[in-house]
């Protein structure tokens, strides 16, 4: 939460299974256009917060089948946990306030009357969380009775039925919307309240998330009947929360530019990049856009003679250049900072898919780490290894890199080889007092 100096121009608040992440979406395209404008238009100014049912077991295995970005904030098992960072640093003091009225004891020993409720995998079953799966039918008489033993025991509890066979047992202080309205209390009294706050989902256990008061909402198209029953009975007049016409993360994109909340298209919707241009230089931008340029000439997108294949291989000089067909990127964790007048130093992570690491791990990851130094002039761009090259019509280019493999090896992504890319930029102005000590008239980009 510390990230930001001030409030969050945005913060987004989604639900991930079947609502950032699409399960039936083999190739990860709507998940991948959001990774590429989040980075490239709101990483340095917003936050990402990921709200799921999940366990943090299940979803660090998530992490890993999935090119899911590093959110800034992770709450997991229905809003009964939170963890701030990549390192998910725990909010005790949220997990304290749950303890009024609950005892798990004897939630266990009152659920076990009842035999409809199948207990979840012992991995879903946490401190303030009790899980179970039961048939549809029987949901809504069980929620009843347990609810009523519970309330004899003593309990304050909440009951939330979602994906039509998913019952969990909460704290009633619990949930997807208590735990956002607490982040949002927070923020308040550090006086960085975000300015705007979009939330997404797609199941029951959502619905309290859209029922935070001032935030804007959208059920994604594939929103489940629990979640779209809960919208006709409680906010079908609410002109902030919509039913999007897209799946997913694609979904979101289109709550975005719905609701006017900032840039809402894809670096990866442009094919020509000449016209993916920015009103004020973002080397998140940059970034994004040279990679997918690299994506798609790998993936044999684009028509490329041997004369930029030359200077590509004078980026990409640590590694064998070949095409395939199944090659992706994307790039996480964008920042950079300001360290001259026209220099900026650029951190982040390189997430790539390809034939060789399928056969090394089957998941996400096999990347190289690289510092680069972009110059930029007035209609032309260098980029280079250890020279300065020109590319006319752009705005910018690298002009060096050292390339370097360093596994940091140890975070909760284990099966995935993690590199960090570090980028310095160099923007100059006409007037710069930098000069090119090797021009070269090269072009990358066509």
């Amino acid at each position: 939460m510390d990230r930001l100096n001030g409030s969050a121009r945005l913060m987004i608040v989604s639900d991930l299974d079947l609502t950032m992440v699409d399960h039936d979406d083999q190739e990860n395209i709507s998940l991948l256009r959001f990774n590429a404008l989040w980075e490239s238009c709101y990483r340095d100014d917003s936050l990402l917060v990921f709200s799921t049912g999940r366990s943090p077991t299940i979803y660090k295995q998530l992490r890993k089948e999935k090119p899911l970005l590093t959110p800034d904030i992770t709450i997991m098992s229905v809003g009964t946990e939170i963890a701030y960072g990549e390192s998910m640093v725990r909010d005790d003091g949220w997990e304290k306030y749950l303890n009024y009225k609950w005892d798990r004891g004897v939630v266990l020993e009152e659920t076990s009357k009842f035999h409809e409720l199948v207990p979840q995998s012992e991995t879903e079953q946490r401190p303030h969380k009790v899980s179970f799966f039961i048939e549809k039918s029987k949901a809504s008489a069980v929620m009843k009775a347990l609810s009523e033993h519970l309330e004899k025991r003593g309990l304050d509890v909440k009951i939330i039925f979602s994906s039509g066979t998913a019952l969990d047992v909460l704290p009633k202080g619990a949930g997807k919307g208590q735990a956002l309205a607490y982040l949002l209390k927070k923020f308040r009294i550090d006086g960085k309240m975000p300015v705007n706050t979009l939330v997404c989902g797609d199941s029951g256990n959502d619905a309290e998330l859209l029922g935070v008061p001032e935030v804007y909402g959208v059920m994604v198209s594939n929103a489940q009947e629990e979640l779209l029953q809960w919208y006709e009975e409680n906010a079908n007049n609410n002109p902030n929360i919509i039913h999007a016409t897209e799946r997913c993360a694609a979904g979101i994109i289109q709550a975005i530019g719905y609701f006017g909340l900032g840039p809402n298209v894809p670096p990866r919707d442009i094919r020509d990049f000449q016209t993916c241009k920015v009103d004020i230089f973002s080397p998140g931008h940059q970034v994004v856009k040279f990679y997918l340029f690299y994506e798609r000439w790998r993936r044999a997108e684009v028509e490329i003679s041997e004369f930029y294949m030359q200077n590509l291989r004078l980026v990409f000089d640590c590694m064998e250049i070949s095409k395939e067909s199944k090659y992706r990127v994307w790039v996480d964790r964008v920042s950079s900072a300001q360290i001259g007048s026209d220099v900026w130093l650029v951190k982040f992570d390189k997430w790539e898919l390809s034939v060789y690491s399928l056969q090394v791990n089957e998941e996400w990851g096999f990347v190289w780490s690289m510092l680069l130094i972009l110059q930029c002039l007035s209609g032309a761009a260098m980029l280079s290894n250890h020279c300065f090259t020109e590319f006319k019509g752009h705005g910018t280019g690298w002009i060096h890199m050292d390339a370097y493999s360093s596994d940091l090896a140890g975070g909760f992504r284990t099966r995935r080889s993690n590199y960090m890319d570090s980028i310095v930029y160099q923007l100059a102005r006409q007037d710069s007092h930098l000069s090119p000590p090797h021009p070269q008239s090269t072009s990358l980009l066509p």
